[in-house]
């Protein structure tokens, strides 16, 4: 693998993607992000720019450093791009072959050391790097929603990654100030196989004791410490994203806990995604 990972690329600016490629930039890497289109790739520019900015109204960064930063972000539509890029990171559609196929397409456009990466959270590392030719250099890089400010980044070794390739992802992340864990392609990895079953188990006590959502995240937060309650935390995850990745690991694991409740399938029909939408358990 490469020694020095000089250059990052990031294919996909939504929420997840523009918040790995604003680490990147911040930690002082020359970045790539990708996008189907140019003007959804500036909308991906302009929310790095939002939180760069918030960060200079705060006092956490002068706005020369937020200049600079944006200054190290490129915009491309293709993926030819990014082959002098070092390390790349999928933020894509939650989806097996789109990313299957991603990758396929990256293996033979970058150089043979450069480390392949996604961010998938529920779906199976080894499944992605069989797309490709070197499944040694493919690992999962899970960054935590909002992924600039979550320290927490799940270094994923699937079946055949390469020591090589853990190591340099394990230790880009560390540099870029994040606190990395390493771990196995096992279903939810560390924290969704805990986290999920819990929040659904937190969503179907509200129906069952007949319990406010306000009320059960006042509980959570300060009977158990949580910092957020857990109807926040999934209205801020994205109902949308909670229920793929409940359906995911209740596919692979078969425990009931693991399969999303009828109350968040049913929001989802209705449109009411959380924060992102305007309305979840609660209204933004």
């Amino acid at each position: 693998m490469a020694t020095e990972i000089r250059k990052v690329g990031v294919v996909g600016l939504g929420t997840m993607g523009a918040g790995i490629a604003q680490i990147s930039v911040q930690s002082g890497h020359e970045t790539v992000g990708r996008e189907v289109a140019l003007d959804v790739a500036e909308r991906g520019r302009d929310t790095i720019d939002r939180y760069l900015t918030r960060g200079v109204e705060k006092g956490r960064l002068t706005p020369a450093e937020r200049d600079a930063a944006l200054g190290r972000l490129g915009l491309t539509t293709k993926l030819d791009d990014l082959a002098d890029c070092d390390l790349v990171i999928e933020a894509i559609v939650e989806e097996l072959e789109p990313k299957r196929e991603l990758f396929s397409a990256l293996d033979r456009i970058v150089a043979p050391d450069a480390v392949l990466a996604t961010n998938t959270s529920a779906l199976s590392v080894s499944e992605i790097a069989a797309a490709t030719d070197r499944p040694e250099r493919v690992v999962g890089m899970h960054f935590f929603n909002p992924a600039p400010v979550l320290p927490l980044v799940e270094i994923v070794r699937g079946e055949q990654s390469g020591d090589a390739a853990v190591e340099a992802a394990y230790g880009w992340a560390e540099r870029a100030g994040k606190q990395p864990v390493r771990c196995n392609d096992t279903p939810g990895f560390i924290v969704n196989r805990i986290l999920i079953p819990l929040l659904n188990d937190c969503v179907r006590v509200l129906d069952e004791a007949k319990v406010e959502p306000a009320d059960m995240d006042k509980a959570l937060e300060n009977g158990a410490g949580w910092p957020l309650g857990p109807c926040a935390l999934i209205d801020l995850i994205g109902i949308d994203i909670h229920v793929h990745a409940s359906d995911a690991l209740h596919g692979k694991l078969g425990e009931p806990r693991m399969a999303p409740p009828e109350r968040l399938v049913q929001m989802q029909a209705d449109g009411h995604l959380g924060r992102k939408s305007g309305r979840g358990f609660f209204e933004y």
